[in-house]
């Protein structure tokens, strides 16, 4: 399971870094998307910076079954942070375009918080 988180990071950050990039080269207009504070420009912004934020959630996963030599990694955990990786962008990007679709947050949250949960009690890291 491991293996998957550690390809969905890369993955994740990859897509995040291309993100990035194609949203900075809109960054030098002022007004672009309404202006800095704007709530669609915050999500774009959040959501590019949600792909490599989790994708470095699930390198650390995989590298902490790796160092911790856990015969299986938990997999509700794998799961979930794989599931985060691509909710969290999603919600993010969906909210950028109507803004009713921030009520969705607690998808990606949540499926971070029990992954920590569930890496923490089943590795036995109490």
């Amino acid at each position: 399971m491991a293996l998957a988180n550690l390809s969905a990071g890369w993955i994740a950050i990859l897509a995040g870094l291309f993100a990035g990039a194609i949203i900075g080269m809109f960054f030098h207009d002022d007004e672009w998307l309404g202006g800095y504070g704007c709530w669609r420009r915050r999500m774009l912004r959040l959501g590019h910076i949600s792909m490599v934020g989790t994708g470095l959630l699930n390198l650390a996963f995989a590298v902490s079954v790796a160092h911790l030599k856990m015969d299986h990694a938990p997999a509700l955990a794998s799961i979930l942070l794989i599931a985060g990786a691509v909710a969290m962008p999603s919600v993010c990007l969906l909210s950028a375009w109507r803004k009713e679709f921030r009520h969705l947050f607690f998808i990606p949250v949540g499926c971070l918080i029990v992954a920590a949960v569930d890496f923490i009690y089943r590795g036995s890291l109490l």
